[in-house]
């Protein structure tokens, strides 16, 4: 599964604690996308998380749950992503909450479904960015350099920037993606219609569509085939236990 994640142009990211209806949620998981992520960054439960998990398996594409909540956390999806904020201005936000949480259970953690992210987050006024009491106004620059660390030094697999609720800055985001080395960078934020799809793909490795489902999903659904245009076959194209941050 942490293989194929190497594939995936497209992603769409449902927030449990949004209601979400069946026929809509049939839409996503029929729709050509190459995985499911779930997760939000408030009101998500055990209790919520299982049911969209619950639902969400009647179709056969890739699962995954971004952590935010240790009290969250459900067995049973492909793979767990932790979000590690590189940007926030405090340290709980980037190992604080995982080192308390290994403490606590690392004896039941199953590493090697574990996928860290390393994220940037870039719009001031989303919760994210409140929670994590984010240094949001990053130039290409400073972006660039935090993304370096990530990848070089911390050895991440994944990079996030991520603008929540609005259509970010391209330039800074294809910058970051220029300077990556072994890092994938996803892209997160107003991406709601084909246009953005497709400028947020060309300069970045995966898309993550959230939003849109919610207030326009046509215009959702049509962000999967402006990225992956003919490969769509009417399906998936493929077949914990710590953490903080979220988006």
């Amino acid at each position: 599964m942490k293989q194929s994640l190497q594939s995936w142009r497209h992603v769409f990211k449902l927030d449990p604690d949004r209601p979400l209806e069946d026929e809509v949620l049939e839409a996503i998981c029929m729709s050509g996308s190459d995985a499911v992520m779930v997760g939000g960054s408030s009101g998500v439960t055990y209790e919520n998380t299982v049911d969209l998990l619950s639902r969400i398996r009647r179709f056969e594409i890739p699962c995954v749950l971004e952590v935010s909540d240790l009290e969250a956390v459900v067995p049973g999806f492909d793979l767990y992503m932790i979000p590690m904020v590189l940007n926030t201005s405090r340290s709980d936000w980037l190992v604080g909450q995982h080192a308390r949480a290994v403490e606590q259970y690392g004896y039941m953690i199953p590493w090697e479904l574990l996928v860290p992210e390393g994220y940037l987050v870039l719009n001031p006024d989303s919760t994210v960015a409140r929670v994590t009491e984010a240094t949001t106004g990053l130039d290409a620059a400073a972006a660039a350099a935090y993304a370096q660390v990530a990848d070089k030094l911390l050895q991440m697999p994944i990079i996030y920037v991520e603008y929540s609720g609005t259509f970010g800055d391209m330039e800074l985001v294809a910058d970051v993606r220029r300077c990556l080395e072994g890092a994938r960078l996803f892209y997160g934020g107003g991406i709601h219609d084909a246009e953005t799809a497709r400028r947020a793909a060309a300069v970045s490795d995966t898309i993550v569509v959230g939003n849109a489902i919610y207030s326009d999903l046509q215009g959702a659904l049509s962000t999967v085939r402006a990225v992956k245009g003919n490969s769509i076959t009417g399906g998936s194209s493929n077949g914990s236990f710590y953490g903080s941050g979220s988006r």
